[in-house]
């Protein structure tokens, strides 16, 4: 954990002015009008931050969160401070701070290392698009958040939210449970409100997952919304960033300022991003929509909580005024090994042009591999590489192989989900998102038992996750799937199950 001396430092600067005030839960449109009527400052609202940092996620029984903290936060602030006194806010997002997942390259004093020692250290020349994106509209990047490392594909045995450069992050409505991954960081910074808002990635799940496990919202935005370019891959066919909050609103706040066209990303030039994602949100949105129930989701039956949760939320959404649609079945055969294979060559591939570009201390999945093998008892104590030896053991993307596991993985989701909305006319689909947590196993590794992220992951769709409900004090949530750059109805429909429901309250910290 580094900065550390930064954070006291700060404190003891500021002789703990915003010590009258508590910012837990406060949203993004509460704390821009308390700005704007001059009775917060975002140096004041920082300050508040860090010391929550520093009592709850470092000190006593830590949550590990947080993997570094930004030394300039503080100078950001009082700067956009000044500038909104003399020529106004840039927008919503003046003044408020943002966590970033560790894979996020950022030029400045934080390196970006996706949680390994490996690349501890590596502060690339050149801020992500998306953190240029964000620096634009004045948010105050307040540090970078641990994950499991690389981003959850180094072994099949992994622990979602450990990582080498991080260690173990702790899920905060139950400390033994995970916080799922591999965003995990993000999620849990923002559920125990140690920033307002954050920055996750997704392949498959990783936005989701986290979210609905920390009891938060997370989008995952249809592939080329948001710029994939200075972010360390797993898969360019299937990797987006996406934003996490504790609202439907704060999140679409921070997806709108996400968003833009990125030359050095082609994905980005066709995006549909004229919309202020946060616009027009009514609690009566889901009043004659037709929502298409997702039947034989991964995992259906297995946990009775889930499924409870999960009809309840079809009733509260029904009794909104939607029109429901009743047995939907995707068809996902051969859907699981086709993406395998896919994400095994593209990574090898798209990491060994980001390690060598962004100039990082190791060029090449091959070095990365044998630095692991040479440091095994700090980088590998708990599990192996197997995924990174099966990923370099593969050949170019001009490969049959993959062409073909390509094309498949993408024709079964796309064609599934596509065939269900055309059919049935549906504005959206709806599954449950996770189980509830389950224990941190540093033996065996995850337990995942239930999920439905691979549909929007695999095909680029979107999808959002909203909270549900909770089982055993630990959280539950409700995943909402819909076709390419449909983010704006998705979102409407989202906020208004949001206001239906209000499910969501904070851990006991």
């Amino acid at each position: 954990m580094r900065n550390t001396l930064a954070i006291v430092c700060a404190l003891m600067l500021v002789a703990c002015a915003g010590g009258e005030h508590d910012f837990s839960e406060a949203n993004v449109a509460e704390l821009h009008d308390q700005l704007q009527r001059g009775e917060l400052r975002s140096e004041q609202l920082v300050e508040w931050y860090l010391e929550r940092i520093e009592s709850i996620d470092r000190a006593g029984p830590s949550l590990n969160a947080i993997i570094e903290i930004n030394p300039d936060a503080l100078s950001i602030a009082r700067a956009l401070d000044d500038e909104w006194q003399s020529s106004g806010p840039r927008g919503p997002m003046h003044g408020i701070p943002v966590l970033l997942k560790a894979n996020i390259d950022t030029a400045d004093q934080m390196s970006t290392s996706a949680g390994s020692l490996a690349l501890a250290g590596h502060m690339p020349p050149a801020d992500a698009f998306v953190v240029k994106r964000l620096r634009d509209a004045g948010a105050v990047i307040l540090g970078k958040t641990n994950l499991s490392e690389w981003a959850n594909f180094r072994s099949t045995r992994s622990s979602s939210g450990w990582s080498s450069a991080g260690g173990q992050t702790l899920n905060p409505y139950d400390r033994h449970r995970t916080p799922c991954g591999s965003s995990s960081g993000s999620a849990v910074a923002v559920a125990a409100n140690l920033a307002t808002v954050s920055v996750g990635t997704e392949t498959n799940g990783s936005i989701v997952c986290p979210a609905s496990i920390n009891g938060i919202v997370g989008i995952k935005p249809t592939l080329g919304l948001v710029s994939r370019s200075g972010i360390i891959p797993i898969a360019h066919s299937q990797d987006t960033a996406g934003p996490m909050g504790r609202t439907v609103r704060d999140a679409a706040i921070l997806l709108t300022a996400m968003t833009g066209i990125d030359p050095d990303d082609p994905a980005t030039l066709d995006a549909e991003i004229r919309h202020d994602y946060s616009a027009n949100l009514t609690a009566d949105a889901l009043n004659g929509k037709r929502v298409g129930i997702i039947r034989g989701w991964y995992g259906e039956g297995r946990h009775p909580a889930v499924d409870a949760s999960f009809e309840s939320s079809v009733e509260t959404i029904r009794d909104a005024g939607a029109i429901i649609v009743d047995y939907i079945t995707l068809d996902g055969d051969d859907l699981s090994a086709a993406e395998y294979e896919v994400l095994l060559y593209e990574f090898r591939s798209d990491l060994n042009r980001y390690l060598e570009s962004s100039g990082a201390p190791i060029r090449s999945l091959e070095a990365l591999i044998a630095y692991n093998r040479a440091n095994a008892d700090t980088v590998m104590p708990y599990f192996g590489q197997e995924v990174f030896v099966q990923a370099q053991n593969k050949g170019t993307l001009t490969d049959p192989e993959y062409l073909d596991a390509l094309d498949t993985s993408k024709r079964i989701a796309r064609t599934a989900i596509d065939n269900a909305i055309n059919e049935h006319q549906l504005d959206v689909l709806i599954a449950p998102t996770n189980g509830p947590a389950w224990m941190i196993d540093h033996v065996n590794g995850d337990n995942f038992s239930i999920g439905s992220s691979s549909w929007a992951a695999i095909s680029g769709y979107p999808s959002i996750t909203v909270p549900a409900g909770f089982t055993d004090g630990l959280p539950l949530g409700l995943s909402f799937i819909s076709k390419p750059w449909n983010e704006k109805q998705l979102i409407e429909i989202a906020y208004a199950f949001e206001q239906a429901t209000r499910v969501r309250r904070p851990p006991e910290l």
